[in-house]
Order: structure tokens, then sequence, then C-alpha cells
């Protein structure tokens, strides 16, 4: 079938910015209390769920024939065809803290990849979304990555996965050459928002392994239309179920994998 990829777009835009309205509302009377650990350090709350209810029965109404990839698993797997990407609280531990980023992230996936990608960043009111063959916005302005392609002038944000054990030798070589080497490193602890950072040219490059389709799918087609590339640890661009994710401007992409190369025989198995 044909798409009218901006007006679903434009859905999905409303359907992301109410549900951040619901996180904001449920962060004023959080219940910590409520909170479950899914694996070591790795939590969910009754506002993930809930909030991945909302959002999963929304895009129902817009586009029933299309299946689902959640990450609470409040809908049934999807088969083969167009396939919503669901993360309704991506930073849930930022969340639970107090503090920021936390996002909400949908991505309807075809045959061929990302069809449209929208990211609502809730700290900070701001909106990124953008579909194939299209611009990539925030707030309604046009954004680009940076032009920055000199390495020891580049802002990079590193993504920390829950599976400390299987990343902490990765982590600890790839600190080792890239700090005191670049422009600088950060952790934010939200791997959707950060990626759209990558695609705004607040940032140069992101790193992370273990991480889920749901964390980068809507960020990948931002990132992509915002002139930007997304690979994983040796290059392939076919990353998007790969957990590794190496997010950037295209410009320090390669100095990047370089580094990369020299560290990734130090991943742990899941």
């Amino acid at each position: 079938m044909d798409l009218d990829l901006e007006k679903l777009t434009g859905e999905v835009k409303r359907v992301a910015v109410e549900a951040g309205r619901f996180l904001r509302e449920e962060r004023l009377s959080f219940d910590p209390s409520r909170v479950e650990q899914k694996a070591a350090h790795d939590y969910v709350s009754y506002v993930d769920k809930e909030s991945e209810r909302r959002i999963v029965a929304r895009l129902r109404e817009l586009l029933p024939e299309a299946g689902f990839v959640t990450e609470e698993g409040t809908a049934p797997p999807s088969g083969e065809g167009l396939c919503w990407v669901v993360d309704p609280l991506d930073g849930t531990t930022n969340y639970i803290h107090g503090h920021t980023p936390y996002c909400v992230s949908i991505a309807l996936r075809g045959r061929g990849g990302i069809l449209l990608g929208v990211v609502y960043e809730c700290g900070r009111d701001e909106l990124f979304w953008a579909h194939e063959g299209g611009k990539a916005y925030l707030n309604g302005k046009e954004i680009h990555v940076s032009g920055e392609a000199l390495l020891d002038q580049s802002f990079i944000e590193l993504g920390f996965p829950y599976k400390a054990e299987a990343y902490r030798g990765f982590a600890l070589g790839l600190v080792r050459d890239l700090y005191g080497h670049v422009g600088g490193l950060r952790l934010a602890g939200a791997a959707a928002a950060e990626t759209c950072y990558v695609a705004a040219g607040r940032f140069e490059a992101r790193i992370e392994a273990f991480i889920g389709p749901w964390d980068i799918a809507a960020g990948a087609v931002i990132l992509k239309q915002a002139g930007g590339m997304m690979t994983d640890f040796s290059g392939n661009p076919d990353c998007l179920d790969a957990k590794e994710v190496f997010a950037s401007n295209g410009l320090v992409h390669r100095d990047i994998l370089d580094v990369l190369g020299k560290h990734k025989h130090l991943l742990g198995g899941e």
C-alpha cells in the first residue's frame, strides 16, 4: 500500500507528545516503590508500561494492519510487513531519579527499512522527526549533523549498557583511547534522544552496544535524513538488530571505527 509518510508522521508526532505529557505529569507524583528490576540495574516502572499501552492503542488506530516491536511487550511481536517500533520511555533510570534526558521514541519499519521516526525529549520539550525521502526537524526547524571532521575536536557521547561484565573491557579500552584525545566525552543515558543530538549537530558521535531496536529505530531515520550515518562497530550499516550501534556525522566515522576495531574483541557475549 502507498503511505502518505508526511501525514502519518504528523499523526505520530501528536502521539509522541501526548505520551510525553503523560510522562511529565506522572513524574510529579512518581512512586519509586512501583519500580521493577528486569535485570541488574535495568529498571521498568508502571509509567513505562502505561505509556506503552497508550501509544500502542493510538498507533493501532492510525495503521491497523501494522505489527509491533515494543520494549515492554504490551503488544504481540510483529511478523513480516509494516511494524511500529516503540520505546515508551527511553531513559527510565534517568526518569526514576528525576534526571533528564528521557523520551518517547516511535518508528515505523517497512520491508526496506525505517520509514519514519519521531522522538520527543520531555525535559527540554524537544520534538525530533523525519521520514524517508524528507528532511529532519527539531521543533519545526530543519537540522543537520555537524561539519566537524577532526577527531580531536569531536564531542562524543558514550552509552554504558546494563550488561556491565560483557561491556566493561571494551568500555575501558574505548575511554582510554578517547579520553583526552577528543573534544569531550559525555554519558546521558537515553540512546534515542542522544542519536537525535548527533543529528542536530550537538555531538559528532554516539557509541553503545547491547541495546534494542526500540532504542535506535526512530533516531536512525532522523540521523540519516540529517546527513549522518549509523553502523555497527565493524562498519556494517545493517545494524538495527545488531546490538552494536555507532552513530556519527559521517565525517569522523572512519577514525572512530579504527578505535572501535582495536577493542571489539573485548566485547563479551550476552
